[in-house]
């Protein structure tokens, strides 16, 4: 019986070797593969605040009176624009829908929104019926004119 039992312990043991994948061969390294020059296409934010978040890291990307120092607590201007982008990432409109009056902070957020487009394509799971996608964006103004955007400052 334990003879018959280690013949089969030994057989299962031999079979299961046999099954393995065998270690990789020693070769010469490979040359690495020439760089792409396009980037990877990015993941469609398939929420509006995600969608919001990537908007607003591609405007702070191109631009200079980005600050990233705390927000004072005592701010010059708040500036909520009024945004939409067309299915393929065109901005169609921004527009200032509330500020404390300052027309020269008012021009430097669409300014900005402006020249950081075209943005990504909205998922379809953020668009409207016709396709766009529209949303407000904060732009809080310090007292020299720099600027952060809510969608990147992080919740208290």
């Amino acid at each position: 019986m334990h003879k018959k039992i280690l013949t089969l312990g030994l057989s299962g043991a031999a079979l299961l070797a046999a099954c393995a994948v065998p270690p990789p061969a020693q070769t010469a390294p490979r040359a690495k593969a020439p760089a792409r020059s396009a980037p990877e296409p990015m993941l469609p934010s398939l929420t509006l605040d995600a969608y919001k978040k990537g908007f607003a890291e591609q405007v702070a990307r191109a631009s200079p009176e980005m600050f990233s120092e705390p927000i004072p607590e005592m701010l010059k201007s708040v500036v909520v624009l009024d945004i939409t982008i067309d299915r393929d990432g065109k901005l169609l409109r921004v527009a200032v829908r509330r500020s404390n009056g300052y027309k020269a902070l008012e021009n430097r957020a669409m300014e900005s929104v402006r020249r950081a487009a075209p943005y990504q394509a909205p998922a379809w799971s953020v668009r409207r019926a016709d396709g766009t996608v529209n949303f407000l964006e904060t732009f809080l103004f310090r007292d020299d004119g720099r600027f952060r955007i809510r969608s990147l400052v992080a919740a208290r």
